[in-house]
């Protein structure tokens, strides 16, 4: 038995509805409360009634009654104003400091075993999501209107983070969605050290350069600690005269080109090639997150994105190394991330900061035009049926896989509530 499981019992009240005291006084619960996650008793607010008398206040739910003692809720003052102990097996009279006995009821004998059968499975089977003999037996209805609100959840989760950085960056919108946005250009492998490069150069140092491609290649290069060594060829030797002007200008302090990862990366993910990308979206496209903002349709986004390296890049992929000659555009599977990681959850962090609804479905909309990623998450998702075609599918099931599966968090999970109680 765990505490966990009483909890989702206790809170849709599954168990008798006759169900009386260990004293044999009858009793009605009228509301179960509000769980508390926090320090404390574990239901806020619960109501019930006892004889003629209806009480309020709040419940703390135990495996053994005795677990009273061995938590020392009897010297924690928060404890003092419960009106009702719950219990899977009463093995001792718990009473208040005024040596009042708590009203206590058991609940061994008192719900459907099969309840709590079906959840021990789903606990100790080592399924890839413990539902997956049984998902396919969820009606759609269901299960669509679940993963909408995951969707939601996911977007909420990471809205807090983004307003996290807006604060500490003074609510510069601006300075926020570039570092997320460089953060993003790491695509996995090198997004710290892409984050690190975007917070040792703020925004409003490029936007002083707005206009000279080459400069902006310069700062950024020169701040990933790529413009150390000694250069055979003109270009890197031209952006290191460049950026040494520039550091002593900004007073500047590169971060260590140790931490970019090329190992183990395809050419055209290096850190170079995604860096002079970057440079020519900032070049392009100064006041960045205001243009998106503005945006409305896929086709803008792909429009604002249309960028590729510098000349120098066609035929390299590090500096003094040629290679055959290859213009390197930013990728459609890349930008499609980029949308889904940083676009979308900043139009909806600014609809919720700005209390604007306009934001929050024009986020929502581009998740249901661009695709869905493929990774092998996804993948498995789709063997089991479930529907992946577009990021608004692909972002609901990872957020479901990764905080309810993975973490058999399955009594706060619509699914897992409808098969387990065989709705």
């Amino acid at each position: 038995m765990t505490e966990e499981f009483l909890y989702y019992i206790w809170m849709f009240r599954l168990f008798d509805k006759d169900i009386t005291t260990t004293s044999g006084e009858s009793i009605n619960i009228l509301k179960s409360g509000e769980r508390n996650t926090d320090s404390g008793p574990d239901f806020f607010n619960a109501k019930i009634k006892m004889g003629d008398t209806t009480w309020a206040g709040n419940v703390e739910i135990h495996i053994n009654s005795s677990d009273w003692y061995k938590h020392n809720h009897q010297e924690n003052n928060a404890f003092d104003n419960i009106i009702l102990h719950v219990v899977y097996k009463n093995d001792a009279i718990i009473k208040r400091k005024n040596s009042e006995i708590i009203p206590t009821i058991e609940l061994k004998e008192k719900f459907d075993k099969k309840l709590y059968y079906r959840y021990k499975s789903f606990m100790t089977n080592k399924y890839w999501i413990p539902c997956q003999k049984l998902i396919g037996n969820v009606d759609k209805f269901n299960l669509n209107s679940w993963l909408e609100r995951l969707l939601i959840e996911r977007l909420e989760h990471k809205a807090k983070t983004i307003e996290s950085t807006l604060n500490l960056n003074k609510n510069n919108w601006e300075q926020t969605f570039y570092q997320y946005l460089a953060r993003n250009f790491g695509f996995n492998t090198n997004t710290e050290p892409f984050e690190l490069l975007a917070k040792s150069l703020p925004i409003n140092y490029l936007a002083k350069h707005k206009n000279n491609q080459f400069q902006i290649e310069s700062l950024l290069f020169g701040q990933a600690g790529m413009l150390e060594n000694k250069f055979k060829d003109e270009y890197p030797n031209n952006l290191k005269k460049e950026y040494n002007f520039l550091k002593k200008k900004f007073s500047l302090k590169p971060v260590d080109g140790f931490l970019w990862k090329f190992l183990r990366l395809r050419p055209s993910n290096f850190p170079t090639i995604r860096i002079s990308q970057f440079a020519n979206l900032i070049y392009k496209s100064s006041g960045l997150f205001s243009k998106i903002i503005k945006i409305n349709t896929l086709n803008e986004v792909y429009k604002l994105f249309d960028i590729s390296t510098s000349g120098y890049w066609d035929t390299h992929y590090i500096f003094d190394k040629p290679s055959a000659k290859r213009k390197k555009s930013f990728g459609k599977n890349a930008l499609n991330l980029i949308i889904i990681n940083t676009i979308v959850p900043f139009l909806f962090v600014y609809g919720l900061e700005k209390d604007n609804d306009f934001y929050k479905e024009k986020a929502l909309h581009l998740l249901n035009q661009v695709p869905g990623e493929k990774n092998s998450v996804i993948r498995k998702w789709q063997e089991l049926g479930s529907k992946t075609s577009t990021a608004y599918c692909t972002q609901s099931l990872l957020e479901l896989k990764n905080n309810y599966c993975d973490v058999k968090n399955c009594l706060n999970c619509q699914i897992g509530n409808i098969l387990l109680r065989g709705i």
